[in-house]
């Protein structure tokens, strides 16, 4: 009796899975994307096991080799250090920071904007007001402000990041909450008498996630690029780790001499914020189902 009850349902989640991922297939750029990212990813994870020189070791005697001069494919940097090593490594490093502060930027602006948008009234007022607060000052201002009076890491650079990027988050989500908090489903669930707490997070979260995976995705391209912006102006990861925000700013002074020193880095930073662009958008288009003509 209970399987009869529930394979309808059942159908129409397959249907909607396979129906979301038949459209977002049909985004060619959105596809070829997500390949790129994960190549790019498993390079970055597993490339620095597999080259003959790790991204600290240094051979004087190969300052400025060009790309494809012996085992440095990519060429050296001042140092003699291996441009394709520390590229990998400070893709690690850049990628990480870019997913994990997605992570926290989407799980603070998440909880934020569903909370205002759930109770509305003096509460929703007061925590929107906060988000214009943080809106009000240019975001690459706040970080750099931020950067400059904590000491610089991995881990804080993330935290800083992720400080200066939910409060978009918080307005798609209150947004979708509030258009969604007066369905007939939430004033059933009120009438049951389920907790605010159980509505919001077990009812209203689950139809909102369409819009919070596709900010996430572009979150990530956002971070990438603040992460590469401030090490590149100095307030970031700092040498010798290396990231791809720290290789542009220590390849400005020798862009006529070695160019591929800048070059590298700033195709690796293109490709991955513009790759992130693409996903983002094809699961923008694949998440509505208007798009769906059938």
């Amino acid at each position: 009796m209970a399987s009869s009850v529930l394979a309808p349902s059942v159908i129409r989640v397959r249907w909607w899975h396979n129906r979301t991922l038949q459209r977002f297939i049909q985004h060619r750029l959105a596809c070829a994307s997500l390949i790129i990212i994960i190549l790019m990813a498993l390079a970055c994870a597993f490339g620095p096991l597999l080259l003959p020189f790790d991204d600290l070791f240094i051979d004087l005697r190969a300052r400025f080799a060009p790309p494809m001069t012996g085992y440095h494919w990519l060429g050296t940097d001042p140092l003699g250090r291996d441009v394709l090593a520390r590229l990998l490594m400070a893709g690690r490093i850049s990628l990480l920071v870019g997913f994990f502060a997605m992570v926290l930027s989407i799980m603070l602006g998440t909880v934020v904007g569903i909370v205002a948008g759930y109770y509305g009234g003096r509460m929703g007022a007061l925590l929107m007001r906060i988000v214009d607060a943080f809106l009000a000052f240019p975001s690459v201002f706040l970080l750099l402000a931020l950067a400059a009076f904590i000491k610089p890491s991995p881990a804080m650079i993330t935290v800083i990041i992720a400080v200066t990027s939910w409060m978009e988050v918080a307005r798609i989500v209150e947004a979708e909450v509030r258009s969604l908090r007066e369905r007939e489903y939430i004033l059933a669930a009120r009438m049951l008498g389920l907790s605010g707490r159980w509505i919001m997070f077990r009812e209203l979260l689950p139809n909102v996630v369409g819009p919070i995976i596709v900010a996430a995705t572009l979150t990530v391209a956002r971070a990438i690029l603040l992460e590469a912006y401030i090490s590149f102006l100095g307030y970031g990861i700092q040498p010798p780790l290396p990231s791809w925000g720290n290789m542009l700013n220590g390849a400005q002074q020798y862009l006529l001499r070695a160019p591929w020193l800048a070059l590298v880095p700033g195709i690796a930073i293109t490709l991955a914020v513009t790759c992130f662009n693409f996903i983002g958008d094809g699961l923008r288009d694949a998440l509505d189902s208007r798009s769906d003509k059938s």
